[in-house]
């Protein structure tokens, strides 16, 4: 049993990570839609990817990088400010319906587009691992730097201003480390219940810190033991191992809500 979870295993602690990290900046930042908005677009690069017969990696990174820019200009944009959520959905929109094109436009039969949009984390590649081990390495190398700058956009974004910070920048940098990673939550988690898993952990977390860097280390602990418990239900009784790690979460997530702030 080990030897054949040993992958998924792996994937999980490596998405543990990120989701700690990421999905708490989501969370105070409260700029879920726009990672679901990245997360859905970025199906663009994936039938980029079938289109052009290359790897998923480098056209999905590009093109949810792409995504990222143009969200980070929108949202930062006095003039489109009051139309943020139209702009956001109709982004989302185009993404999926590029990538679908896309795949209509390509010859034969895929397989494994379903994993792409619902996740198999069973089945996560070499590739793959390294480029999750590389995301969640940038992440624990900037975070230092970025900590103290992010709590203070996010907390009182007229003073950080004042205070001389690059604010437009912080906030660009947030949405480009977002997109990467959802790029590499797309083959364990998938497109579609990417959002989930990356806000359950952490609004759980919130409720028993008091701290930010708190909510990050315990969201991650909480998103792994979700992925262990997931993954064991997964093996016991046969289902897919994606969904039965969101269903635990989610059920975390209700009992959770029992809690009083």
């Amino acid at each position: 049993m080990l030897e054949l979870l040993q992958t998924p295993i792996l994937a999980s602690l490596l998405l543990s990570i990120a989701i700690g990290i990421i999905g708490t900046l989501m969370l105070v930042n409260k700029s879920h839609y726009i990672a679901a908005s990245i997360a859905h677009g970025s199906y663009g690069g994936i039938g980029l990817a079938i289109f052009l017969g290359v790897g998923m990696l480098t056209t999905t990174t590009l093109f949810a990088l792409g995504l990222a820019l143009i969200l980070a200009y929108i949202t930062q944009n006095e003039s489109h400010r009051n139309r943020n959520d139209i702009l956001i959905g109709v982004i989302w929109a185009v993404g999926m319906s590029v990538g679908l094109i896309l795949t209509d436009l390509t010859p034969g039969y895929h397989p494994d587009l379903m994993s792409f949009l619902f996740g198999d984390i069973l089945m996560v590649p070499q590739s793959d691992l390294y480029f999750m081990g590389s995301v969640d390495l940038l992440l624990l190398v900037l975070m230092p730097f970025l900590y103290h700058r992010f709590l203070a956009i996010f907390y009182d974004r007229e003073f950080a201003t004042l205070l001389g910070l690059r604010v437009g920048l912080i906030h660009t940098l947030l949405l480009v480390l977002i997109s990467l990673t959802v790029v590499m939550s797309v083959r364990s988690v998938g497109l579609i219940l990417v959002i989930a898993l990356f806000s359950i952990p952490p609004f759980i977390a919130e409720k028993f810190t008091t701290k930010l860097y708190m909510t990050m280390i315990l969201a991650g602990i909480l998103a792994f033991i979700f992925s262990l418990i997931g993954l064991l239900i997964s093996y016991s009784f046969d289902l897919s191992a994606t969904p039965s790690i969101i269903l635990v979460a989610g059920l975390a997530f209700f009992v959770s809500l029992w809690r009083k702030e």
